[in-house]
């Protein structure tokens, strides 16, 4: 289901998204919309691609050192 949105735009944004909408051969709503769903789409792909790298990160990797770490001191030699 479609429903309307109402905007406040300064004139000087109004009349440079007219100049765009119709050299792209559309309506500004349709700008405005297709503008919105992207964003929507962005954002959702990025929240499912956070939650991925944080289940990822939960699997405990070992990086090849079989669950030891070595020693502050082994590693920073003074």
């Amino acid at each position: 289901m479609r429903q309307n949105l109402t905007l406040q735009l300064d004139s000087d944004t109004i009349r440079r998204a007219r100049v765009l909408a119709a050299r792209r051969s559309t309506s500004v709503s349709r700008l405005v919309a297709a503008e919105i769903d992207r964003l929507v789409r962005e954002d959702e792909a990025y929240d499912r691609a956070m939650g991925e790298a944080l289940r990822e990160l939960e699997r405990d990797y070992d990086l090849g050192s079989g669950g030891q770490l070595p020693k502050r001191e082994a590693l920073y030699e003074r």
